[in-house]
């Protein structure tokens, strides 16, 4: 049986869930403009739940599918790592 890391969820969520954060970032910039704030609201908690959540993912990820397919799964790592830098980036620029 020939099975792909990208196929696994364990290798999309983490991903689905950076987006989802560097979407967040993006819509509360978008509709109350680059505000520094005082108190953290719900979108502050929920991009920090986001981040925070997918590490036991990629962890997990990353021990079972890196002795069985390093290069893909390096490749699907980087991409992970990229897409959480782009999230972290976008908190930092604006707010």
């Amino acid at each position: 049986m020939n099975v792909t890391p990208m196929k696994q969820p364990s290798a999309i969520f983490p991903l689905a869930m950076s987006l989802a954060a560097l979407a967040l970032v993006l819509g509360h910039a978008a509709m109350y403009g680059v505000v520094h704030e005082l108190d953290e609201g719900t979108p502050a908690h929920v991009f920090q739940l986001l981040m925070a959540g997918q590490a036991p993912i990629v962890a997990f990820f990353a021990i079972k599918w890196l002795p069985r397919a390093p290069r893909e799964t390096v490749a699907i790592l980087a991409l992970q790592a990229s897409a959480a830098f782009a999230a972290l980036v976008a908190v930092f620029f604006l707010t």
